[in-house]
């Protein structure tokens, strides 16, 4: 499969990953100006943008990225040459491991877009879900009127447009999923009502918006549609709200016994399990100093 196939592929399922260029590579190096490589939460990569011991820096800048939500030049080194120095979106890790040349790679995070369920078969909320579209938001439609926390799983922002029926129930169910913004479409009184037989906790009142949208005077569906994305668009940018990926296994990190060097895990990661204790390690000849070092061979 293609890198672009794959790109899409995890686009479609809302898992988090960073796309990974060869910029620059300067001999001797195993990887060349255009490899790619896709790298996953849990360390796994797929692709080539060099070996053992430049993958190690990659995966562990690459981590970093997801986390930052930032793209960055990664300056791969060997020991002692210092010829880049450190700029804005650029970093420069020195790897011991290296036998030479120097790489430069691109790592740009590929964040899953915010995703908005809307429960309701009404104008406002068919409206909702076109806006969500055109600013590149995800839409899940609550079919089931989202009655189960598994139904809201990954989901950023819920919206109530449903003019009535179980509201108070839907808005019990998005909070104890953890649902970060959960808006009613109501009158200030009605809202107000609502949330007075849930009897909820500070903490959970200010994850509620009702009326819901910023107050820019909307009147039709349309108008009413757009003031909640720009809501919810605020909440992302400025409020802190957490745009949650599909769940995943996360990379650790451990040192090295050899060489000391930190060592990304993933499941490439060269490894060793002497009497039940595991050790890992950043290439195959720090494994085999190692196990040297314990059998006596």
């Amino acid at each position: 499969m293609k890198m672009t196939e794959r790109a899409q592929q995890l686009v479609r399922t809302r898992t988090p990953f960073v796309q990974a260029t060869v910029v620059r590579a300067q001999q001797p190096t195993s990887a060349h100006a255009g490899d790619e490589a896709i790298l996953l939460q849990d360390g796994t990569i797929e692709g080539f943008v060099g070996g053992q011991c430049a993958q190690n820096s990659v995966r562990k800048a690459a981590l970093g990225a997801l986390q930052s939500h930032e793209s960055v030049l990664l300056r791969v080194l060997p020991d002692g040459d210092l010829h880049f120095p450190e700029a804005p979106g650029a970093a420069v890790v020195v790897n011991p491991c290296l036998s030479g040349g120097a790489l430069e790679i691109f790592l740009e995070p590929q964040i899953p877009a915010p995703l908005v369920g809307i429960c309701g078969a009404t104008p406002i909320a068919d409206a909702l879900a076109n806006a969500c579209e055109l600013v590149g938001f995800g839409v899940r439609r609550g079919v089931a009127e989202f009655d189960s926390m598994e139904s809201l799983a990954d989901t950023t922002a819920v919206v109530i447009a449903s003019h009535g029926g179980p509201e108070a129930a839907m808005i019990r169910v998005a909070l104890d999923a953890g649902v970060g913004y959960v808006g009613l479409v109501a009158s200030r009184i009605r809202g107000a009502s609502i949330l007075d037989e849930l009897e909820l906790t500070d903490a959970e009142r200010t994850r509620v918006r009702t009326p819901v949208g910023l107050p820019i005077g909307a009147k039709t569906s349309g108008e009413i549609a757009v003031s909640i994305v720009a809501e919810v668009i605020q909440a992302v940018r400025k409020g802190g709200l957490v745009v949650t990926p599909r769940g995943a296994n996360v990379a650790v990190e451990v040192l090295d016994p050899v060489c000391g060097m930190t060592v990304t895990v993933g499941p490439d990661t060269p490894h060793l399990i002497i009497d039940d204790v595991d050790y890992w390690f950043c290439s195959s000849g720090c494994r085999a100093s190692f196990a040297a070092t314990k059998t006596g061979s």
